[in-house]
C-alpha cells in the first residue's frame, strides 16, 4: 500500500475532504492520513458536503503532524499554499506535490445565506474529488 498524507493549514476542511475521497475511491491502493499544519477540528461544513456526496469523514479527527500514529509517507501532498511553504520535515525519500486548492471558509465568508455558503464548499468537494480521481497521474 502507498502511504499518503495530505497536508493543509488546519485540518478541517481541504485536506480531510482528500483524505475521504482517497480512503472512498481507492481503499485498497493508499493508506491515506491528513493533517495540519495547526489542528483546527472537523469543519460542519465539510461534513456536510462529503456526506452529501456518500462519503462520512464525521470520524476523522483533525490533528497535526506531530499527532499522526505515523511519520513515514511516500506521498505528501499539500493542499494549500501556507501548508506547502511552511511544510515540516519530512525524511528524504518522501516525494512532495503541491496543489493549492480554494479554501471554502473563506469563499463562504461573503455568502448570503447557509445555501451559498454550502455552495463554496460543494465546489471546493467537487475539485477535490476530481483531482484525487487523477492520482495515478499526480503520483508519477
Amino acid at each position: 500500500m502507498i502511504r499518503v498524507l495530505f497536508l493543509c493549514t488546519g485540518n478541517s476542511c481541504r485536506s480531510q475532504m482528500a483524505e475521504g475521497w482517497l480512503r472512498h475511491l481507492r481503499p485498497d491502493d493508499f493508506e491515506v492520513y491528513s493533517a495540519g499544519i495547526e489542528a483546527h477540528g472537523l469543519n460542519p461544513y465539510a461534513i456536510q458536503v462529503m456526506a452529501e456526496a456518500g462519503i462520512d469523514i464525521h470520524q476523522q479527527r483533525s490533528q497535526t503532524v506531530d499527532q499522526l500514529p505515523e511519520s513515514h509517507f511516500e506521498y505528501v501532498i499539500t493542499v494549500c499554499d501556507h501548508a506547502n511553504d511552511v511544510c515540516p520535515a519530512f525524511p528524504a525519500k518522501t516525494k512532495f506535490i503541491h496543489h493549492s486548492f480554494e479554501d471554502p471558509p473563506k469563499l463562504a465568508a461573503k455568502a448570503s445565506n447557509k445555501e451559498e455558503a454550502l455552495s463554496c464548499y460543494q465546489k471546493v468537494c467537487e475539485d477535490i474529488k476530481q483531482f484525487v480521481q487523477k492520482i495515478d497521474l499526480i503520483l508519477i
